[in-house]
């Protein structure tokens, strides 16, 4: 296995990157869960970037924004460097409407520490929105919710009703990011007492096996919709990655 300098021992991530679409601007893929989107620590060749620059010979690709290297699903990259800046700030600026997916317990919500929640269509529990304000510290793994103005907002309804599922204390759950603070969607999810399924983070850090992919976060980018900033078009993409 051909290593970068840096890396000294990188682990094969045995899932496949495919692409959901492609022009002559950009390039949509599926990421894999433990798949991370750039190089970063232990990870070079074995992230989607450098996956993608090396099948399309184009080492000018590069991505418009990032999923967690747990997190599954869309993610979008821009082929030509003079396009990057208005793809990048259409993501920035918050333009482009994300669906998430997820599998969390099936039982009574907790009520957050902070924050606050709101009944979208009362008195059902589901839709509703969470509010709160989450930080994350340079150096600590976990993000977390501290009394102060919002900055972090999640409207989370239930999915699908899957039996199987269901049979395991499982259900889905569809989450509508209204901000991008980091690991937002796991920290609202496990503040309402519903850690996402395969999270080593939330409610508790555990520590890592990186030669396990058995056992998956169970989060993925859904589906993607925005008004390309360049061509004016309506673009609507879904990811194929399995709930389970």
């Amino acid at each position: 296995m051909r290593r970068h300098r840096w890396v000294v021992d990188e682990p094969d991530i045995p899932f496949s990157l495919d692409v959901v679409y492609e022009d002559e601007a950009i390039i949509v893929v599926d990421k894999p869960h433990f798949l991370a989107t750039t190089p970063r620590g232990m990870w070079y060749r074995q992230t989607a970037l450098i996956r993608l620059r090396e099948r399309f010979g184009e080492p000018q690709i590069t991505p418009a924004h990032r999923l967690d290297r747990l997190t599954a699903g869309l993610v979008l990259f821009v082929r030509d460097p003079a396009l990057r800046g208005a793809y990048q700030m259409m993501f920035q600026e918050r333009r482009v409407e994300k669906t998430y997916e997820c599998l969390a317990p099936v039982k009574p919500m907790a009520t957050p520490k902070t924050g606050t929640i709101e009944r979208l269509d009362p008195p059902s529990v589901f839709p509703l929105r969470r509010r709160s304000h989450i930080v994350k510290d340079r150096g600590r793994l976990q993000a977390y919710e501290v009394p102060g103005e919002v900055n972090a907002e999640t409207v989370i309804e239930l999915g699908e009703t899957d039996g199987d599922i269901v049979s395991r204390g499982y259900r889905r759950y569809v989450l509508h990011p209204k901000t991008g603070k980091t690991h937002q969607l796991r920290v609202h999810m496990n503040s309402l007492g519903l850690p996402i399924k395969g999270d080593d983070l939330y409610p508790r850090i555990i520590e890592p096996n990186y030669a396990d992919f058995l056992r998956p976060l169970q989060l993925v980018a859904r589906s993607m919709s925005f008004t390309d900033p360049v061509t004016g078009d309506l673009r609507r993409f879904t990811s194929r990655v399995p709930l389970g």
